[in-house]
């Protein structure tokens, strides 16, 4: 198998790239050839995660913007890929706040490039080739379907979209163009919904990686609102093992949600992360929440819960999220531990400064 992957140095398609050259045991898959992994380098990614990667000779790093058509078209005539796995995007709401053109034109002009592509490649490729099995699995987020009222049930394949920030409009936009090319051109794309992942080498603008690093400096917590906000958590080593079973198992013009029924809120979350660094903290300098958390201004827009079903992919694929807040957060926060200066490496493009307070 010869994989574009678009986004390989960010914090999902990094990990996603070990899984798809060393799955795990009992894992399901065919042998990789080649990943060939687009990534425009941004201030989100991070090429030192794949560093010790770099003398692998199935994996060949390509510096380019999917949006370029020509870049595109050469690496499909080059590679002969048997499968586009896009991850590429601006992911952080805050930013798409401040920033929206920069998402319409990444997550929504950019997906349509990659289609485009994708769509000549399949009509020109030989007769031999056509035979084998192709895909473009779209990689997209629960942020689509908008907030969750609290007691209602999580959301399902079936339920419409309803974005109410610039990110998930973006990639709302991303996942019907998805759906177009696959119901007119009959281009073989699925598409995943995931629900918020977290794990080691997460860009610390986002909570978790954000709230670990100001933990352990003793900094003050912004929460915004009132911290109730409800999230569904997700270990990003599952979601890696749930876009495998797609890319193998899953049939072309479906969705799969992918949850880690890990339902918390933004304050569930700190504590959480509060007790655990302290496991590492000597008696004298552990951290109190209630004296670290400050509530600041709630950001526009903000949803108050997402929760998405993820039944379906269990049922079909068989799949299932192995890690719990307990195993996953634990692993992530001594990760964090074990890595600062990754930490410090970062820091001259991001310092946990808001984003995302434009009106």
């Amino acid at each position: 198998m010869r994989v574009l992957l678009t986004g390989g140095f960010g914090f999902i398609g990094s990990r996603f790239v070990r899984l798809l050259l060393n799955p795990g045991e009992g894992e399901s898959g065919w042998p990789v050839e080649q990943v060939v992994n687009l990534d425009k380098v941004t201030y989100a990614a991070n090429p030192d995660l794949l560093a010790d990667l770099s003398g692998d000779p199935r994996l060949l790093p390509v510096r380019g913007d999917i949006c370029d058509a020509e870049l595109l078209a050469d690496l499909f005539s080059r590679h002969d890929f048997d499968a586009v796995v896009h991850l590429a995007a601006e992911s952080h709401v805050d930013r798409s706040i401040d920033s929206p053109e920069a998402f319409v034109r990444t997550n929504v002009l950019g997906t349509f490039h990659l289609l485009e592509a994708a769509r000549n490649h399949c009509r020109h490729r030989s007769a031999a080739a056509k035979e084998k099995r192709f895909l473009f699995l779209n990689v997209s987020t629960d942020e689509v379907y908008g907030s969750l009222p609290p007691m209602a049930a999580a959301f399902t394949e079936a339920d419409g979209y309803a974005p109410n920030n610039p990110y998930a409009a973006s990639k709302a936009g991303a996942a019907h163009l998805g759906r177009a090319y696959f119901h007119t051109y009959g281009l073989p794309v699925i598409t995943a919904n995931g629900s918020n992942n977290y794990g080691p080498g997460q860009f610390p603008e986002k909570l978790i990686p954000l709230m670990i690093s100001k933990i352990l400096r003793g900094e003050t917590l912004p929460v915004y609102g009132d911290g109730l906000q409800v999230r569904d958590w997700l270990h990003v080593d599952d979601y890696g093992r749930a876009l495998l079973a797609m890319l193998h198992q899953g049939r072309p013009g479906e969705v799969y949600h992918v949850g880690g029924r890990c339902e918390l809120t933004n304050l569930e979350v700190i504590h959480r992360l509060v007790a655990l660094v302290n496991e590492h903290l000597p008696p004298d300098s552990r951290r109190s929440a209630e004296a670290l958390v400050r509530f600041v201004p709630d950001r526009p827009g903000h949803d108050r819960r997402y929760a998405i079903d993820c039944s379906k992919i269990e049922r079909e694929l068989g799949w299932n999220a192995r890690e719990t807040a307990d195993s996953g957060f634990r692993k992530t926060v001594q990760w964090y531990l074990e890595h600062p200066e990754w930490m410090e490496r970062i820091a001259d493009r991001y310092r946990g400064e808001r984003l995302g307070r434009s009106l």
